[in-house]
C-alpha cells in the first residue's frame, strides 16, 4: 500500500512540475516506418516507432533520438523497487508515446546488480518491471502494450564488483519491441 501511495505521490509532484500544455495537440498514429515525434515536439525526430537502434538490439531509442524518449533505463537503489522522482518524467514521456501509438509495444527487462541468490534476484528484477508497469498505465499506456520480463543478475550492463558497477547494473530498461 505504500508503494502505490509513493508513486501515486511522484506521479502528482511530476504532473504538477510538468504544468499544462500551452496549446493543444493532436498526435496521429504513425505509419509503418514513420518517426514518432519526441514528447512536446510537434516535428518529427530522428526516433524509429519501434525504438529500435540500427545495429545495437538492445532497446536503445536510436542513436539520435532527442530529449526524455531516448532514456530508456530507470535506475534503482540497492534491494529497492521504488521509482526513483528524477526517473518520473521519463516514464510519463513513454507512456504518452504508447497511449498515442496504440500499436506500439514495450518490454519490461527487470535487472539486478550480482549480489543475492538468483531466486532474489529474479525476485527483485520482477518487482522493478512491474513497478514502471504499474506507473505506464497510470499515465494512459495499456496493458496489452507491456510485457515484463526478470534477467535478476544474469546480464549485467558493467562489469564489476564495486558499487560504481553495481548502481549501473540495477535498473529496467524500457525496450520497443515488433
Amino acid at each position: 500500500m505504500k508503494r502505490i501511495i509513493s508513486i501515486a505521490c511522484l506521479l502528482a509532484a511530476a504532473a504538477l512540475l510538468t504544468g499544462c500544455p500551452k496549446k493543444a495537440t493532436t498526435v496521429e498514429p504513425p505509419i509503418a516506418g514513420a518517426q514518432v515525434p519526441a514528447a512536446g515536439q510537434g516535428g518529427a525526430s530522428t526516433t524509429n516507432p519501434l525504438g529500435q537502434a540500427g545495429t545495437s538490439g538492445m532497446g536503445t531509442q536510436g542513436a539520435n533520438a532527442t530529449g526524455l524518449l531516448a532514456k530508456h533505463i530507470i535506475y534503482f537503489d540497492f534491494d529497492k523497487s521504488d521509482i526513483k522522482p528524477e526517473f518520473v518524467e521519463i516514464i510519463s514521456v513513454h507512456a504518452r508515446n504508447l497511449a498515442a501509438h496504440p500499436n506500439l509495444k514495450m518490454r519490461l527487462e527487470g535487472n539486478t546488480d550480482e549480489r543475492g541468490t538468483r531466486e532474489y534476484n529474479i525476485g527483485l528484477g520482477e518487482r522493478r518491471a512491474q513497478a514502471v508497469r504499474r506507473a505506464l498505465m497510470l499515465q494512459g499506456a495499456a496493458e496489452s502494450q507491456l510485457t515484463t520480463v526478470s534477467y535478476g543478475a544474469e546480464r549485467p550492463a558493467v562489469e564489476g564488483d564495486n558499487e560504481a558497477a553495481w548502481e549501473q547494473n540495477r535498473r529496467v530498461e524500457m525496450v520497443y519491441v515488433p
